[in-house]
């Protein structure tokens, strides 16, 4: 499979059928996530794996929204998260006006990458914002330093989900 077809066949799953994710296919997504670039090589993304039956239900009711009925028979929930105030840094001192907005980006990258990983090796993702990262730090005992960025649920799809539709590249591009 080429990265074309792993990025057209990766969808958002919204229902999981209770399928076991296992620690080695997890260590597999993380490793691979990573390969990708981080500001300086300072590598502060972090991920907090959930995949206790018992824990999962807890961490569950920390997502807003409808995102617990979402992750119903999900195999692990990825708490991702980096440390602030070192990418974007020097010496505590931001380097640009983007300051600590460079660890989020490290931190985008390298759950890209998970979710293509993901992807390839037949597992089904969905990546959530909304959710309570007070809650989330209080249950898996998250260190104070890390900002708490997003929650990626990882199993297998009960169903297929639909493509949708991709705006034209005249509304996104700008060619000077």
């Amino acid at each position: 499979m080429t990265l074309n077809d792993i990025a057209l066949h990766r969808r958002s799953i919204r229902k999981y059928n209770g399928t076991s994710v296992s620690r080695e296919e997890l260590e597999t997504l993380v490793r691979f996530a990573q390969e990708a670039p981080s500001w300086k090589n300072q590598q502060t993304s972090r991920y907090h794996i959930v995949t206790s039956p018992a824990l999962l239900a807890q961490a569950r009711t920390c997502l807003g929204g409808s995102n617990p009925q979402k992750t119903e028979g999900v195999g692990a929930l990825i708490v991702t998260s980096f440390k602030h105030n070192i990418v974007g840094h020097t010496h505590g001192e931001p380097d640009n006006e983007g300051g600590n907005g460079w660890g989020w980006y490290d931190l985008g990258l390298q759950n890209a990458y998970l979710l293509l990983k993901a992807a390839e090796m037949d597992l089904d993702t969905l990546v959530i914002g909304i959710r309570s990262a007070e809650q989330l730090r209080s249950l898996l005992a998250i260190p104070e330093d890390e900002t708490i960025g997003a929650v990626i649920a990882v199993g297998h799809r009960v169903e297929d989900a639909q493509r949708p539709p991709r705006k034209e590249l005249s509304e996104i591009v700008q060619f000077i």
